[in-house]
């Protein structure tokens, strides 16, 4: 009964130093994504220092992610539900 109550701990063991592992690699990477996130509010301060619009920066990268086609539908919507409300691309 000794011998499957010891292999039980073990396998415990053995399932808590891999759960922590996951744990700790998990905690690494949110570091580094938190050092990321640092660098690209860097980035973005020093595009709004140099007189750039960072809102339209964030948009252009939104937009680049996205296929050709999928940017071609998403600005036609757009401009259909623009045009439906009256509007046109240079209202306020």
């Amino acid at each position: 009964m000794s011998i499957g109550h010891n292999s039980g701990e073990t396998t415990e063991t053995v399932a808590a130093a891999e759960l922590r592992q996951f744990v700790e690699r998990v905690e690494r990477l949110e570091e580094e994504k938190a050092a990321i996130q640092d660098d690209i509010k860097d980035v973005m301060g020093e595009a709004k220092g140099r007189g750039y619009d960072t809102k339209a920066i964030r948009t252009i990268i939104r937009l680049r992610k996205k296929d050709a086609n999928e940017r071609i539908e998403e600005e036609t919507i757009l401009q259909t539900y623009m045009a439906a409300l009256g509007m046109t691309m240079l209202d306020p």
